[in-house]
């Protein structure tokens, strides 16, 4: 994921996190018994990343896919639309993911992963790739580091923490909020901050109906005109 800024940058991994994952996703395909498979796809209204909108307020559309081993390693790749500054050229987002996951005791679980972000339609570079680490708690609280020392395609580093929790209402629905910090000071030389408040309705598994709040503060402002402020997405989502 990208804010549509770009500069010179060293060389990302790329072909060695698609490597690991290709290899991943072809060893759980062979060994199908020792392996699950699952899905997601979403129409919506907006498709904002922390904060900060990746279509210039327009709709997206989805869909990941995600094999997994039984001692916790998985392969996951995830797309949507984009649109970023015009002379990027920017139309379409792939993630490429290997990590692990798994629980560390009747109430905790960690996941802990490698994310390559490509723009395969863009004329420059944007690709980058993070280091992300997620701990939960219950199934319900969870705290969020990342890590990437090309953050946004800059080539700097940059580091992003998120603490978010999900509060059940009924079967059907459920609240669902975060806040979260990005430090960009050696990319951008400033920092902001965001949070989002959001409603699920499970009405028909496996299809649920989101709304979420999102507010930024003044930097993001700043740093992203146009695309970061006070904004409002709905979309509806499913996992198989």
């Amino acid at each position: 994921m990208s804010f549509s800024r770009s500069s010179s940058r060293r060389p990302s991994p790329a072909l060695v996190v698609s490597s690991l994952a290709t290899g991943l996703l072809l060893a759980a395909a062979s060994t199908a018994q020792a392996a699950s498979f699952s899905g997601s796809g979403a129409l919506t209204t907006d498709y904002v990343w922390r904060g900060v909108t990746q279509t210039q307020g327009d709709p997206a559309v989805q869909a990941g896919f995600k094999a997994s081993a039984d001692n916790g390693v998985y392969g996951a790749v995830w797309g949507s639309n984009v649109e970023f500054a015009p002379e990027t050229k920017a139309s379409s987002e792939l993630d490429v993911t290997v990590g692990w996951a798994g629980t560390l005791s009747d109430d905790w679980a960690l996941d802990v992963n490698l994310t390559h972000y490509r723009y395969p339609s863009t004329t420059v570079d944007l690709n980058w790739t993070e280091a992300i680490g997620t701990l939960t708690w219950k199934q319900n609280t969870w705290a969020q580091l990342g890590y990437s020392n090309g953050a946004l395609a800059t080539g700097e580093a940059g580091t992003y923490a998120q603490l978010g929790t999900k509060l059940p209402l009924n079967e059907q629905v459920r609240l669902e909020a975060a806040a979260g910090y990005y430090w960009l000071d050696d990319a951008y030389d400033d920092s902001y901050a965001h949070a989002q408040l959001g409603a699920v309705w499970a009405f028909k598994a496996p299809f649920e109906l989101r709304v979420t709040a999102h507010a930024t503060d003044r930097s993001a402002k700043t740093l992203f005109p146009g695309l970061a402020g006070s904004r409002v997405e709905a979309a509806l989502q499913t996992s198989f």
